[in-house]
């Protein structure tokens, strides 16, 4: 117990790597609130590209959607914020992954915006987590 640090640090993860999983994470935070709060105002309606009568239909939909982004986003904080460097890794690396598929697959399905908005910052992250 005496050579545990008081304060661990990950030193399984680089600034770069750490500084990307943050981004990923406020990135899933803003699209949570864009889907969640925003969804039917002026600023949801030209993010989505959307009439407001849409916006209506779907906003139950939308804010389903946005706890979703809130989870990824709380996942990549938890992986920084982890005691155990290693564990933090592999939760960054879990959850990078989940970012990446779903922005590849709203990329394939909805908007192709959406791989390069969420896809590409998520593999960057990944990257960078796999060059440590």
């Amino acid at each position: 117990m005496d050579n545990v640090p008081i304060c661990p640090h990950h030193e399984g993860m680089s600034l770069a790597a750490k500084v990307l999983v943050c981004v990923v994470a406020l990135l899933h935070v803003y699209f949570m609130v864009l889907e969640m709060l925003l969804w039917t105002k002026p600023r949801g309606l030209r993010v989505f590209g959307q009439t407001l009568e849409r916006a209506q239909a779907t906003a139950v939909l939308a804010a389903n959607q946005g706890l979703y982004n809130g989870f990824l986003a709380a996942g990549l904080a938890w992986s920084l914020l982890h005691p155990d460097a290693a564990f933090g890794r592999q939760i960054a690396l879990f959850f990078l992954g989940c970012v990446a598929v779903a922005g590849v697959y709203g990329g394939r399905t909805v908007n192709p915006k959406i791989f390069v908005v969420q896809s590409v910052p998520a593999l960057l992250g990944l990257a960078a987590l796999l060059a440590t």
